[in-house]
């Protein structure tokens, strides 16, 4: 008896101490093979800049190109169509700042229901694909070295990740680059991710859209004023104000939400 008792002794917290090494070793044995997927992306993002891809994709060729590109749409719709769905796709994957302008190209080439469409499917499909090479490689990193207050927040965010992200994506403060990686540092899921993106990217997109349908107005109104066209010539301050309007009311529901667990806590 004394002697199997000693045994159990001796082993008690050589068990804890392999259990607890036992835990650690799924963070300590993951595969660098997992930062491939964001390292070609962030370099495929390096080396359009550097051959001046953004140029290609700004208001200056929209407004230098737009006969012919409206041309061409209208002579091979399906066709054009589908390589701008490409063209956005690529942009918000190897993010490059041009989500904004390919929607108003979109509305400008496609009729504003129709551009809103394609600029909706194609931001979501690229933002998906961009937050699932991130979660890849950083969805343990917060997870690994947060504390206290940030703590905190990543399990507030992972639990109330919607509305989190619906008040993000329908709130033009940040850029749509920021909140596409972001996530992947809270362990949020594919599904709860793309469909808080499409819901929430719907307001804007057809805001924007539906100003790239005066396009040719803008730039006439640009061109007597003898500047070139910026993005501020589409961006009033009405639709501005809506979408700040519609985000303070997707807001309430996850404001409520804290609150309440506030007051159960206390």
């Amino acid at each position: 008896m004394t002697h199997s008792i000693g045994n159990g002794a001796k082993e008690g917290p050589a068990l804890e101490h392999a259990s607890s090494r036992g835990e650690l070793e799924p963070v300590r044995r993951r595969s660098p093979w997992r930062f491939v997927p964001i390292t070609l992306l962030l370099a495929g993002g390096a080396l359009g800049y550097a051959y001046g891809l953004q140029d290609y994709v700004s208001l200056s060729a929209l407004a230098g190109q737009h006969e012919t590109l409206a041309a061409h749409v209208g002579a091979h719709p399906l066709r054009s169509g589908l390589i701008f769905f490409g063209i956005y796709v690529a942009a918000v994957v190897f993010s490059i700042p041009a989500a904004s302008v390919l929607t108003v190209s979109a509305g400008f080439l496609f009729g504003w229901l129709a551009g809103a469409a394609v600029a909706v499917l194609a931001a979501t499909l690229g933002a998906c694909l961009l937050f699932v090479a991130a979660r890849g490689a950083f969805s343990d990193l917060l997870r690994r070295r947060a504390g206290g207050f940030l703590e905190r927040f990543a399990e507030g965010f992972q639990a109330n990740a919607f509305l989190y992200l619906l008040v993000l994506r329908l709130a033009p403060v940040f850029p749509f680059f920021v909140i596409n990686i972001a996530p992947a540092f809270f362990e949020v899921k594919l599904r709860t991710y793309a469909m808080a993106t499409l819901v929430g990217i719907v307001p804007g997109t057809l805001a924007y859209s539906w100003l790239g349908c005066g396009l040719g107005d803008v730039i006439a109104l640009a061109s007597e004023s003898g500047r070139e066209l910026a993005l501020s010539d589409f961006v009033t301050t009405d639709v501005s104000l809506a979408l700040v309007a519609l985000a303070f009311i997707a807001a309430l529901p996850l404001a409520f939400r804290l609150i309440q667990s506030r007051r159960k806590q206390a």
